[in-house]
């Protein structure tokens, strides 16, 4: 059976998104709509999503307070565990941590991966302007290395005040600007080169980083950064990651995805609840109606890659 997983679709209990954003200015400038367990399952029937897998958003569980960021994953990550239990068969979730304190993250790891049975990890671009690149989080990533773990980093702010003087959104330019930052870094700093069993699924198709693919082989080929030998070419790396479809669903995107990273590696997503409802129901037509992807690329994309990366989810397919 062929189903639909939604790998970018986020959940905003009242009490994470109390504690972390401003209602009259919220991160990224853009309000979501109120969010239950009731809307989601809603509105996954109307856009014939099987199964979604849950995260945080924007701008995390640590906004400055590190004791408070350590209490609010813990509650963020067992609100999602009992939401699971309650419908397997409809929710995943990955687990966030209190980035970037290193010991308090890998105390929460272990609990919400051993304990609580969650499916991965989400990981923002920059956590309090410190990137996932940085060798200070290096425990972190070897931890999640050990675990062959899933990882699917969102965008979060840019920490650079300039970024927030256009009078623009951080979602329109500066969300995807600061994915283009991570993967860059991650790259250029052998993070991705060291961790090599971790899946690493990157919002947004990318940001801009498969359009920018001729800028990357040619530092390459000029071997501006040291370390060449370790990572390989970014053209490899390109492979390697995964890349959701969320508010990038259209042919050009689908074309450039395919020639740089293959679509084996892409992933559906929908970004509610902060996509307007009816343009996230419509995602999913947008993949079946596409005119650049086979009826297999369309499989692979809506459900049959994402199984891959999460054994949870191929024993419930299995079942149907």
């Amino acid at each position: 059976m062929n189903l639909t997983i939604d790998t970018h679709q986020h959940l905003l209990p009242d009490f994470f998104y109390e504690e972390t954003n401003d209602v009259h200015a919220p991160v990224g400038g853009l309000a979501p709509m109120a969010w239950t367990k009731e809307t989601s399952l809603s509105f996954m029937d109307d856009a014939g999503i099987d199964i979604a897998v849950l995260s945080i958003s924007t701008p995390g569980v640590h906004v400055g307070d590190g004791q408070k960021a350590k209490k609010l994953a813990r509650r963020c990550n067992e609100f999602l565990a009992e939401l699971i239990h309650q419908r397997p068969d409809r929710f995943a979730g990955f687990a966030c941590l209190p980035l970037p304190d290193v010991d308090s993250s890998l105390s929460e790891l272990t609990y919400a991966l051993d304990e609580l049975g969650l499916d991965g990890v989400v990981a923002f671009t920059n956590a309090n302007g410190i990137y996932l690149g940085d060798s200070r989080l290096d425990p972190v990533f070897q931890e999640l290395e050990h675990r062959k773990c899933v990882v699917y980093v969102h965008p979060n702010a840019s920490p650079d005040p300039a970024a927030h003087t256009l009078g623009l959104p951080d979602n329109l330019i500066d969300f995807t600007t600061d994915t283009n930052r991570v993967v860059a870094q991650m790259h250029y700093t052998n993070r991705f080169a060291r961790t090599p069993s971790v899946k690493y699924i990157f919002s947004h198709a990318g940001g801009s980083i498969p359009y920018m693919a001729a800028r990357f082989a040619i530092i390459d080929e000029m071997g501006f950064v040291p370390g060449g030998a370790e990572r390989g070419t970014a053209a490899d790396m390109f492979g390697r990651m995964y890349w959701d479809s969320a508010l990038s669903a259209s042919d050009p995107v689908l074309r450039m995805l395919r020639d740089v990273a293959g679509i084996d590696h892409v992933l559906y997503g929908t970004d509610f609840p902060y996509l307007r409802r009816d343009l996230a129901v419509g995602s999913k037509q947008r993949i079946l109606e596409s005119s650049v992807l086979s009826d297999l690329d369309r499989h692979g994309i809506l459900g049959r890659n994402a199984a891959h990366l999460f054994p949870r989810l191929s024993s419930i397919i299995r079942k149907k």
